[in-house]
């Protein structure tokens, strides 16, 4: 993490269950926003802007844990997983793409943003591409690293183990410029349809809280480009 048109300031190894804006609060700074994410899985940096925020630091303590499992079901010790991934507000023309979460996950029916996990010697911005081809059949152009986000719970994964899970998500902005009709290739896994979803259209999707939270901070902005040329 750097200060303004300054040398890092701040350097850290982002524990199981830690929130990047959290840890940087209590060592004294705000996050402004984020600059980059470089490397492969193995070696990956994130780059955040910060600036001393002055203010009395209370320990808030470590990030709520939220739970996916059935009350009353006792499954022991689960298993500690923490999962670096990439996703993106692809956006075109037709508006921004959307992805429908399968009965394999916690939140069927629901929708959010396509992408998934880094794999191994992958660059965050290329498995952003294979990700948004493979729910999607579209073809994205990343083009800038717009947030990361943090999620810790405990439940079932789409194997059915039971995970101490730890989600840190890397967010890009990512262009369409040949949408065409959307299809899922990666059959049989998490995503189970997809679609173009309007700018106006927006609010009647029932998006994930990740997702709503991303599409609120950051939609309007990549979204209005295309409104323009519309009313033109």
């Amino acid at each position: 993490m750097k200060i303004p048109g300054g040398a890092p300031e701040l350097s850290f190894t982002l524990g199981h269950g830690d929130d990047p804006y959290q840890v940087a609060w209590e060592s004294g700074y705000r996050v402004l926003r984020p600059l980059s994410a470089s490397g492969t899985l193995e070696d990956l940096v994130v780059i955040l802007q910060i600036t001393p925020h002055g203010r009395r630091i209370v320990p808030r303590g470590p990030q709520r844990v939220r739970s996916g499992l059935r009350p009353g079901v006792h499954v022991g010790e689960p298993v500690i997983r923490q999962r670096l991934a990439a996703y993106a507000l692809v956006v075109s023309e037709r508006g921004l793409l959307a992805t429908e979460f399968s009965h394999r996950t916690a939140v069927p029916g629901m929708w959010g943003l396509p992408g998934g996990g880094i794999d191994p010697g992958e660059n965050p911005a290329a498995t952003v591409q294979r990700e948004v081809f493979e729910e999607t059949g579209q073809l994205a152009e990343v083009t800038r690293f717009l947030d990361v986000q943090s999620d810790h719970w405990i439940g079932h994964s789409p194997t059915g183990v039971v995970e101490d899970f730890h989600a840190v998500r890397l967010i890009y902005a990512a262009r369409c410029d040949d949408p065409g009709e959307p299809v899922v290739h990666d059959r049989g896994g998490t995503t189970a349809s997809c679609r173009w979803v309007s700018p106006d259209a927006m609010d009647e999707v029932a998006w994930i809280n990740g997702s709503r939270a991303l599409l609120g901070k950051h939609a309007p902005s990549l979204l209005r480009p295309f409104q323009r040329r519309r009313s033109a």
